[in-house]
């Protein structure tokens, strides 16, 4: 019932975002990422994915093309190189990111993913809820696994439960890149009341652990920020905000403001100028009224 519900939140809130892209094909852009010899980033309207080419192969990353066609990121890949899409790697569960997978599949590309996100599809499946283009994964990740195509290496890494329980940090050892979806927004409050989180500060403890990793760059799902790439600074950041937060909060709950007087009267000053501060911070207090003041 449960996933029936985040279920249905969630393809409202898609079907919302993209009515209007259906009557204005969103934009596309591929380009090639400084510094690297084969890490290309594809944009498609507010979502982006990236994919590497290798001699043997292309290892690609969230398929993004919910209610759009999957031919535009096919074809961006078709416009670097000829060889074919060995890997699809899910971030994450999120329609948003993954639906719309099956023409990967069709080219005969293995699809991957963490080993909570096919125990979802597969609930989905038996309830007849999975969208039909969502591929079932392959092969999956429990803590860690790597890829290694055609002389390069990619680790998929599983650091806790945050935006869901079964988000994936993808990293390039040798670029020092991660590719990191939804969890670790650069310069914005968390997205509304933090969905498919069972404990704020496990949420926390993620985010330190992806700050722990060693890399230099970090390209999200969305282009945040005017579109630039996080830095250990913006996931350090990231931590502060929830840390005052869950600090403002607890005060607030043994007070006994939690729910409404909490989220009227507190206010984050530092982060005022952060993306979805005025829409976002309500929700976001509302969550950790859950945690501090309910235990949930």
């Amino acid at each position: 019932m449960k996933i029936m519900k985040r279920l249905i939140v969630l393809l409202a809130f898609i079907a919302a975002t993209g009515s209007a892209s259906a009557q204005t094909p969103p934009q596309t852009s591929t380009k090639k990422v400084d510094g690297t010899e084969n890490v290309y980033l594809f944009r498609y309207g507010g979502h982006q994915s990236i994919f590497i080419v290798t001699p043997q192969g292309v290892i690609a990353t969230d398929p993004i093309s919910y209610l759009r066609p999957a031919k535009p990121y096919i074809d961006a890949i078709k416009a670097v190189t000829d060889k074919p899409i060995k890997y699809v790697v899910y971030s994450h569960h999120h329609y948003d990111h993954i639906a719309g997978g099956k023409p990967f599949k069709d080219l005969g590309a293995t699809f991957i993913a963490h080993k909570r996100a096919k125990e979802r599809f597969l609930e989905l499946k038996k309830q007849n809820a999975l969208l039909p283009d969502v591929v079932m994964p392959d092969e999956v990740v429990d803590n860690k696994k790597t890829i290694t195509l055609g002389g390069t290496t990619l680790e998929l890494i599983y650091v806790g439960r945050n935006h869901s329980d079964n988000s994936l940090v993808m990293r390039l050892p040798k670029q020092k890149i991660v590719f990191v979806v939804d969890f670790a927004p650069i310069e914005s409050i968390q997205f509304r009341n933090i969905p498919d989180n069972l404990s704020p500060l496990e949420y926390i403890d993620s985010l330190k652990k992806l700050a722990a990793l060693d890399w230099e760059r970090m390209i999200p799902g969305h282009p945040y920020a005017g579109g630039r790439f996080g830095t250990k600074k913006d996931i350090q950041d990231d931590i502060a905000y929830l840390e005052d937060l869950s600090a403002e909060v607890k005060k607030a709950a043994d007070a006994g403001k939690c729910f409404d007087p909490a989220m009227k009267e507190i206010k984050l000053a530092k982060y005022e100028k952060w993306n979805n501060y005025e829409t976002g911070l309500g929700a976001n207090i509302e969550r950790f009224c859950y945690w501090w003041g309910r235990g949930y």
